[in-house]
């Protein structure tokens, strides 16, 4: 079963790409993306990662808090 992560305060210069290959330092990453303003088309400085169960647990672990490119992640399980 996969579980979905929120990823909180990323640097707005990240990517999909960049999201996914720092979550695939922990285990396989089945889908990655950064949520982008329609408006401006700039990130909005949050996306969501999608991982196995037990990776989901070691990624919250390894980032929650952690940081990412100067800026201090906050990582947990999506809420619905």
């Amino acid at each position: 079963m996969a579980k979905k992560l929120y990823v909180g305060g990323l640097p707005y210069a990240t990517t999909d790409e960049g999201l996914r290959q720092a979550f695939a330092q922990v285990g396989n990453v089945i889908s990655a993306s950064v949520i982008i303003d329609r408006m401006t088309g700039r990130s909005k400085g949050f996306g969501f990662v999608e991982m196995e169960d037990a990776d989901a647990e070691a990624a919250i672990q390894k980032w929650n808090g952690q940081d990412f490119e100067g800026r201090k992640l906050t990582v947990n399980e999506a809420r619905p």
